[in-house]
Protein backbone atom coordinates (compact mmCIF):
# COMPACT_ATOMS: atom_id res chain seq x y z
CA UNK A 1 0.00 0.00 0.00
CA UNK A 2 2.62 2.37 1.12
CA UNK A 3 4.80 4.55 -1.73
CA UNK A 4 8.00 4.91 0.19
CA UNK A 5 9.95 8.30 -0.51
CA UNK A 6 13.26 6.99 -2.48
CA UNK A 7 16.71 9.32 -1.46
CA UNK A 8 19.20 7.77 -3.23
CA UNK A 9 19.35 4.64 -5.59
CA UNK A 10 18.29 1.26 -3.55
CA UNK A 11 17.76 3.35 -0.74
CA UNK A 12 14.22 4.47 0.67
CA UNK A 13 12.44 6.06 3.97
CA UNK A 14 10.58 3.93 5.75
CA UNK A 15 10.37 5.97 8.59
CA UNK A 16 7.42 7.88 10.89
CA UNK A 17 5.79 11.04 12.54
CA UNK A 18 4.68 11.70 15.80
CA UNK A 19 2.53 14.62 16.24
CA UNK A 20 0.76 12.73 19.56
CA UNK A 21 3.59 13.22 21.99
CA UNK A 22 3.86 15.89 23.47
CA UNK A 23 7.33 15.54 25.39
CA UNK A 24 10.42 14.07 23.79
CA UNK A 25 12.12 11.67 26.72
CA UNK A 26 8.91 12.96 28.46
CA UNK A 27 11.05 16.50 29.54
CA UNK A 28 11.44 18.29 26.36
CA UNK A 29 7.80 20.12 24.56
CA UNK A 30 7.33 19.18 21.02
CA UNK A 31 4.98 21.67 19.47
CA UNK A 32 6.14 20.76 15.93
CA UNK A 33 6.09 16.73 16.20
CA UNK A 34 8.79 14.80 15.98
CA UNK A 35 10.13 11.96 13.00
CA UNK A 36 11.73 8.33 14.07
CA UNK A 37 13.62 7.92 10.95
CA UNK A 38 14.42 4.54 9.27
CA UNK A 39 15.80 3.30 5.74
CA UNK A 40 15.63 0.46 3.75
CA UNK A 41 18.75 -0.13 1.57
CA UNK A 42 17.56 -3.38 -1.24
CA UNK A 43 20.15 -5.04 -2.88
CA UNK A 44 20.93 -8.40 -3.20
CA UNK A 45 20.66 -8.16 0.11
CA UNK A 46 18.54 -6.01 2.43
CA UNK A 47 19.13 -3.77 5.29
CA UNK A 48 17.31 -1.87 7.15
CA UNK A 49 18.93 0.91 9.07
CA UNK A 50 17.65 1.31 12.57
CA UNK A 51 13.95 1.47 13.58
CA UNK A 52 10.76 3.26 14.89
CA UNK A 53 9.40 4.06 18.21
CA UNK A 54 7.31 0.33 19.24
CA UNK A 55 3.77 2.48 18.82
CA UNK A 56 4.29 2.90 15.43
CA UNK A 57 5.47 -0.77 14.88
CA UNK A 58 2.52 -1.66 12.90
CA UNK A 59 3.33 0.98 9.93
CA UNK A 60 6.89 0.53 10.03
CA UNK A 61 6.38 -2.92 9.17
CA UNK A 62 3.82 -2.46 6.64
CA UNK A 63 5.85 0.40 5.16
CA UNK A 64 8.72 -2.08 5.07
CA UNK A 65 6.37 -4.81 3.31
CA UNK A 66 5.30 -2.26 0.72
CA UNK A 67 8.97 -2.11 -0.34
CA UNK A 68 10.19 -5.40 -0.36
CA UNK A 69 6.87 -7.16 -2.19
CA UNK A 70 7.64 -10.45 -0.39
CA UNK A 71 11.52 -10.53 0.23
CA UNK A 72 12.84 -10.61 3.62
CA UNK A 73 15.30 -8.38 5.80
CA UNK A 74 18.85 -9.66 5.75
CA UNK A 75 20.36 -7.37 7.89
CA UNK A 76 19.46 -4.42 10.80
CA UNK A 77 21.79 -2.30 11.19
CA UNK A 78 21.60 -0.17 15.06
CA UNK A 79 23.15 3.02 15.10
CA UNK A 80 21.46 4.31 18.10
CA UNK A 81 19.84 1.69 21.24
CA UNK A 82 17.19 4.69 22.42
CA UNK A 83 13.66 2.84 22.28
CA UNK A 84 12.69 5.86 20.04
CA UNK A 85 14.97 4.08 17.44
CA UNK A 86 15.05 0.52 18.46
CA UNK A 87 11.40 -0.12 20.30
CA UNK A 88 10.36 -2.37 17.29
CA UNK A 89 13.69 -4.43 17.40
CA UNK A 90 11.34 -6.98 18.55
CA UNK A 91 8.50 -6.47 16.63
CA UNK A 92 10.43 -7.31 13.64
CA UNK A 93 11.87 -10.09 14.10
CA UNK A 94 8.51 -11.40 14.06
CA UNK A 95 8.24 -10.71 10.84
CA UNK A 96 11.92 -11.67 9.91
CA UNK A 97 12.85 -13.95 12.17
CA UNK A 98 16.07 -14.78 10.24
CA UNK A 99 17.73 -11.33 10.16
CA UNK A 100 21.00 -10.44 11.70
CA UNK A 101 21.42 -7.66 13.76
CA UNK A 102 24.52 -5.74 13.29
CA UNK A 103 26.09 -3.34 15.99
CA UNK A 104 29.18 -3.19 17.75
CA UNK A 105 29.37 -4.68 21.23
CA UNK A 106 28.16 -2.10 23.01
CA UNK A 107 24.85 -2.11 20.66
CA UNK A 108 24.58 -5.77 21.34
CA UNK A 109 24.69 -6.21 24.87
CA UNK A 110 21.89 -3.12 25.13
CA UNK A 111 19.86 -5.76 22.74
CA UNK A 112 20.17 -8.40 25.09
CA UNK A 113 19.83 -5.75 27.63
CA UNK A 114 16.77 -4.15 27.02
CA UNK A 115 14.90 -6.98 24.61
CA UNK A 116 16.18 -10.46 25.44
CA UNK A 117 17.67 -10.73 21.97
CA UNK A 118 20.91 -12.79 21.88
CA UNK A 119 20.95 -15.20 18.82
CA UNK A 120 21.24 -13.55 15.04
CA UNK A 121 23.76 -11.04 16.19
CA UNK A 122 26.66 -9.56 14.31
CA UNK A 123 29.11 -8.01 16.35
CA UNK A 124 31.35 -5.12 13.68
CA UNK A 125 34.21 -2.69 14.80
CA UNK A 126 35.50 0.52 14.17
CA UNK A 127 36.24 0.62 10.02
CA UNK A 128 34.44 -2.84 8.87
CA UNK A 129 32.78 -3.05 5.61
CA UNK A 130 29.31 -5.34 5.29
CA UNK A 131 28.60 -6.04 1.50
CA UNK A 132 25.31 -5.90 0.30
CA UNK A 133 25.97 -6.79 -2.98
CA UNK A 134 26.76 -3.19 -4.92
CA UNK A 135 26.51 -1.22 -1.56
CA UNK A 136 29.10 -1.34 0.78
CA UNK A 137 28.53 -0.26 3.77
CA UNK A 138 31.28 0.66 6.51
CA UNK A 139 31.23 1.20 10.43
CA UNK A 140 32.33 4.38 11.90
CA UNK A 141 31.92 4.29 15.91
CA UNK A 142 31.45 7.38 17.52
CA UNK A 143 31.14 6.96 21.11
CA UNK A 144 28.96 9.27 23.07
CA UNK A 145 27.09 10.86 20.68
CA UNK A 146 25.11 10.79 22.60
CA UNK A 147 25.28 7.18 23.88
CA UNK A 148 28.10 4.56 24.79
CA UNK A 149 27.15 2.42 21.88
CA UNK A 150 26.53 4.72 19.26
CA UNK A 151 27.90 4.63 15.95
CA UNK A 152 27.55 5.73 12.22
CA UNK A 153 27.05 3.88 9.12
CA UNK A 154 28.80 5.13 5.47
CA UNK A 155 26.96 3.51 2.30
CA UNK A 156 30.86 4.12 0.08
CA UNK A 157 28.80 3.23 -2.84
CA UNK A 158 26.06 6.10 -2.75
CA UNK A 159 28.00 8.58 -0.53
CA UNK A 160 25.23 8.54 2.22
CA UNK A 161 25.80 8.63 6.06
CA UNK A 162 23.59 7.20 8.05
CA UNK A 163 24.24 9.41 11.22
CA UNK A 164 22.17 8.16 14.58
CA UNK A 165 21.29 11.20 16.09
CA UNK A 166 24.08 12.96 15.29
CA UNK A 167 22.12 16.15 12.79
CA UNK A 168 19.14 15.63 14.20
CA UNK A 169 16.14 18.02 14.63
CA UNK A 170 12.58 18.10 15.98
CA UNK A 171 9.99 19.12 13.96
CA UNK A 172 7.53 16.34 11.90
CA UNK A 173 8.56 16.02 7.85
CA UNK A 174 5.32 16.81 5.88
CA UNK A 175 4.99 15.44 2.75
CA UNK A 176 8.99 15.32 2.09
CA UNK A 177 11.89 14.02 3.44
CA UNK A 178 14.87 15.50 1.73
CA UNK A 179 16.24 19.20 2.78
CA UNK A 180 15.67 20.73 -1.18
CA UNK A 181 11.83 19.62 -1.06
CA UNK A 182 11.11 20.99 2.25
CA UNK A 183 10.81 24.62 3.62
CA UNK A 184 13.67 23.76 5.98
CA UNK A 185 13.89 27.35 8.09
CA UNK A 186 11.43 25.86 10.58
CA UNK A 187 13.92 23.49 11.17
CA UNK A 188 17.12 25.64 12.12
CA UNK A 189 15.60 26.79 15.52
CA UNK A 190 14.57 22.95 16.01
CA UNK A 191 17.57 21.64 15.24
CA UNK A 192 19.56 23.63 17.74
CA UNK A 193 17.03 22.90 20.27
CA UNK A 194 17.21 19.49 19.55
CA UNK A 195 21.18 20.17 20.29
CA UNK A 196 21.10 21.96 23.37
CA UNK A 197 18.88 19.87 25.18
CA UNK A 198 19.58 16.57 23.59
CA UNK A 199 22.93 16.16 22.65
CA UNK A 200 24.69 19.34 24.20
CA UNK A 201 26.90 18.01 27.21
CA UNK A 202 28.60 15.84 24.43
CA UNK A 203 30.88 18.50 22.27
CA UNK A 204 34.22 16.90 23.01
CA UNK A 205 32.41 13.64 21.92
CA UNK A 206 31.19 15.47 18.57
CA UNK A 207 34.41 16.97 17.85
CA UNK A 208 36.59 13.74 18.04
CA UNK A 209 33.54 12.13 15.31
CA UNK A 210 33.42 15.43 13.07
CA UNK A 211 37.20 14.84 12.95
CA UNK A 212 36.83 11.20 12.43
CA UNK A 213 33.96 11.78 9.45
CA UNK A 214 36.29 14.55 8.10
CA UNK A 215 37.85 12.41 4.56
CA UNK A 216 34.11 11.32 3.93
CA UNK A 217 32.20 12.71 1.38
CA UNK A 218 29.05 12.90 1.78
CA UNK A 219 25.88 13.44 -0.87
CA UNK A 220 23.07 12.71 1.70
CA UNK A 221 23.13 12.34 5.80
CA UNK A 222 20.25 10.49 7.03
CA UNK A 223 19.62 11.29 10.70
CA UNK A 224 17.13 9.45 12.83
CA UNK A 225 15.21 12.66 13.59
CA UNK A 226 14.55 15.59 11.17
CA UNK A 227 15.14 15.49 7.27
CA UNK A 228 17.34 13.98 5.21
CA UNK A 229 20.42 16.11 4.69
CA UNK A 230 21.60 17.13 1.26
CA UNK A 231 21.55 20.83 0.13
CA UNK A 232 22.37 22.42 3.54
CA UNK A 233 24.96 19.38 4.50
CA UNK A 234 27.33 22.44 4.93
CA UNK A 235 25.24 24.47 7.01
CA UNK A 236 24.22 21.65 9.09
CA UNK A 237 27.93 20.37 9.95
CA UNK A 238 29.02 23.66 10.60
CA UNK A 239 26.11 24.12 13.07
CA UNK A 240 27.24 20.60 14.58
CA UNK A 241 30.89 22.36 14.53
CA UNK A 242 30.01 25.47 16.02
CA UNK A 243 27.39 24.29 18.73
CA UNK A 244 30.34 20.96 20.10
CA UNK A 245 33.20 23.95 20.37
CA UNK A 246 30.47 26.30 22.36
CA UNK A 247 30.80 28.92 20.41
CA UNK A 248 28.47 31.75 20.66
CA UNK A 249 26.79 34.58 19.05
CA UNK A 250 26.73 37.99 19.68
CA UNK A 251 24.13 38.27 21.82
CA UNK A 252 22.94 38.29 25.88
CA UNK A 253 19.86 36.22 27.22
CA UNK A 254 18.82 37.32 30.41
CA UNK A 255 16.62 34.96 32.40
CA UNK A 256 14.64 35.98 35.50
CA UNK A 257 12.23 34.59 38.48
CA UNK A 258 9.57 36.96 39.22
CA UNK A 259 7.33 36.57 41.76
CA UNK A 260 5.62 40.46 42.98
CA UNK A 261 7.70 42.56 40.12
CA UNK A 262 10.43 43.59 41.56
CA UNK A 263 12.91 41.62 39.75
CA UNK A 264 11.36 41.52 36.95
CA UNK A 265 12.24 45.57 37.08
CA UNK A 266 15.96 44.65 37.68
CA UNK A 267 15.60 42.48 34.65
CA UNK A 268 13.92 45.33 32.63
CA UNK A 269 16.89 47.55 33.83
CA UNK A 270 19.97 45.40 32.97
CA UNK A 271 18.76 44.46 29.65
CA UNK A 272 18.64 48.74 29.05
CA UNK A 273 21.79 48.64 30.37
CA UNK A 274 23.17 45.66 27.37
CA UNK A 275 21.69 47.77 24.78
CA UNK A 276 23.54 50.88 25.12
CA UNK A 277 26.36 48.84 24.54
CA UNK A 278 25.16 48.82 21.19
CA UNK A 279 24.11 45.14 22.07
CA UNK A 280 20.72 44.37 19.50
CA UNK A 281 20.48 40.36 20.18
CA UNK A 282 19.08 40.70 24.09
CA UNK A 283 16.58 37.56 24.96
CA UNK A 284 14.61 37.89 28.13
CA UNK A 285 13.02 34.66 29.47
CA UNK A 286 10.61 34.87 32.32
CA UNK A 287 11.37 31.35 33.45
CA UNK A 288 7.86 30.62 34.75
CA UNK A 289 6.43 31.55 31.57
CA UNK A 290 9.29 30.55 29.00
CA UNK A 291 9.88 26.89 27.72
CA UNK A 292 12.81 25.39 29.57
CA UNK A 293 14.03 23.44 26.06
CA UNK A 294 14.28 26.82 24.52
CA UNK A 295 16.25 28.67 27.56
CA UNK A 296 18.79 25.85 26.83
CA UNK A 297 18.38 26.52 23.30
CA UNK A 298 19.19 29.96 23.86
CA UNK A 299 22.08 29.75 26.61
CA UNK A 300 24.25 27.63 23.47
CA UNK A 301 23.27 30.07 20.92
CA UNK A 302 24.53 33.31 22.62
CA UNK A 303 28.11 34.62 24.18
CA UNK A 304 26.17 36.08 27.24
CA UNK A 305 24.23 34.82 30.23
CA UNK A 306 22.60 37.08 32.97
CA UNK A 307 20.39 35.84 35.58
CA UNK A 308 18.07 37.10 38.53
CA UNK A 309 16.08 35.42 41.02
CA UNK A 310 14.48 36.77 44.03
CA UNK A 311 15.21 35.06 47.71
CA UNK A 312 12.78 32.19 48.09
CA UNK A 313 12.70 30.14 51.36
CA UNK A 314 16.78 30.98 51.92
CA UNK A 315 17.08 30.02 48.17
CA UNK A 316 17.20 30.43 44.57
CA UNK A 317 13.52 30.29 42.83
CA UNK A 318 12.90 26.97 42.01
CA UNK A 319 12.50 27.75 38.37
CA UNK A 320 16.12 29.01 39.01
CA UNK A 321 17.31 26.74 40.34
CA UNK A 322 15.57 24.22 37.99
CA UNK A 323 17.24 26.08 34.64
CA UNK A 324 20.48 26.46 36.09
CA UNK A 325 21.03 23.01 37.09
CA UNK A 326 19.56 21.93 33.37
CA UNK A 327 22.71 24.56 32.23
CA UNK A 328 25.54 22.94 34.63
CA UNK A 329 24.40 18.83 33.80
CA UNK A 330 24.73 20.14 29.83
CA UNK A 331 28.47 21.74 31.39
CA UNK A 332 27.90 24.43 28.64
CA UNK A 333 31.13 26.13 28.32
CA UNK A 334 33.33 29.45 27.36
CA UNK A 335 30.36 32.11 28.77
CA UNK A 336 29.84 35.39 30.20
CA UNK A 337 27.72 35.50 33.04
CA UNK A 338 26.58 38.45 35.30
CA UNK A 339 23.66 38.17 38.26
CA UNK A 340 21.45 40.22 39.99
CA UNK A 341 18.82 39.16 42.76
CA UNK A 342 15.97 41.05 45.50
CA UNK A 343 15.06 40.11 48.89
CA UNK A 344 12.60 41.06 51.52
CA UNK A 345 14.14 40.18 55.48
CA UNK A 346 17.46 37.98 54.10
CA UNK A 347 19.46 37.51 51.08
CA UNK A 348 20.54 34.52 49.88
CA UNK A 349 19.86 34.38 45.90
CA UNK A 350 22.76 35.99 45.02
CA UNK A 351 25.17 34.14 46.99
CA UNK A 352 23.68 31.50 45.74
CA UNK A 353 24.33 32.87 41.84
CA UNK A 354 27.95 33.40 41.96
CA UNK A 355 28.32 29.72 43.40
CA UNK A 356 26.88 28.36 40.11
CA UNK A 357 29.21 30.33 37.98
CA UNK A 358 32.31 29.61 39.98
CA UNK A 359 30.88 26.07 39.49
CA UNK A 360 30.92 26.80 35.55
CA UNK A 361 34.12 28.10 35.60
CA UNK A 362 33.01 31.17 32.86
CA UNK A 363 33.88 34.95 32.85
CA UNK A 364 31.94 36.89 35.47
CA UNK A 365 30.82 40.59 35.72
CA UNK A 366 32.61 42.51 38.64
CA UNK A 367 29.53 43.93 39.15
CA UNK A 368 26.64 42.24 40.74
CA UNK A 369 23.39 43.47 42.06
CA UNK A 370 21.03 42.64 44.99
CA UNK A 371 18.54 44.87 46.29
CA UNK A 372 16.69 44.73 49.45
CA UNK A 373 12.35 45.15 48.59
CA UNK A 374 11.52 47.39 46.29
CA UNK A 375 14.34 48.84 43.24
CA UNK A 376 15.87 52.23 44.28
CA UNK A 377 17.64 54.91 42.26
CA UNK A 378 21.72 53.20 43.41
CA UNK A 379 20.82 49.65 42.44
CA UNK A 380 19.01 51.35 39.37
CA UNK A 381 22.16 52.98 38.10
CA UNK A 382 23.95 49.12 39.10
CA UNK A 383 21.47 47.37 37.06
CA UNK A 384 22.63 49.67 33.85
CA UNK A 385 26.32 49.11 34.46
CA UNK A 386 25.47 45.26 34.87
CA UNK A 387 24.45 45.47 31.81
CA UNK A 388 26.96 47.12 30.12
CA UNK A 389 29.82 45.23 32.06
CA UNK A 390 28.23 41.96 30.77
CA UNK A 391 28.02 43.64 26.85
CA UNK A 392 32.13 44.46 27.61
CA UNK A 393 32.90 41.06 28.52
CA UNK A 394 31.31 39.67 25.57
CA UNK A 395 32.60 41.45 23.01
CA UNK A 396 35.68 40.45 24.38
CA UNK A 397 35.03 36.77 24.79
CA UNK A 398 38.04 34.12 22.90
CA UNK A 399 36.18 31.62 21.21
CA UNK A 400 37.39 28.06 22.11
CA UNK A 401 39.86 26.36 19.93
CA UNK A 402 40.01 26.21 16.21
CA UNK A 403 37.45 23.96 14.68
CA UNK A 404 38.02 20.27 13.17
CA UNK A 405 35.92 20.94 9.59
Amino acid sequence: MFKNQQIAADIFYVGVNDRQKHKFENMISLPNGVSYNSYLIVDEKVALVDTVEVQFGDIFIDKIQSQLQGRTVDYLIINHMEPDHSGSIRSIRKYYPDMVIVGNSKTLSMVEGYYGVTDNTLEIKDGEILSLGKHKLQFHLTPMVHWPETMMTYDKTEMVLFSGDAFGSFGTLDGSVVDDKLDVNRYWDEMARYYANVVGKYGSAIQKALKKLTPLEFKYICSTHGPVWKKYITEVVDMYDQFSRYHGDDGVVIIYGSMYGNTELMAETVAQGVAEMGVKNIIIHNVSKSDPSIIIRDVFKYKALIVGSPTYSNELFPEIDSILRKIEIRQVKNRVFGCFGSFTWASAAVKRLKTFVETMKWQSAEISVDEKQGLKEDNYKACLELGRQVAILMKDLVDEPEHCV
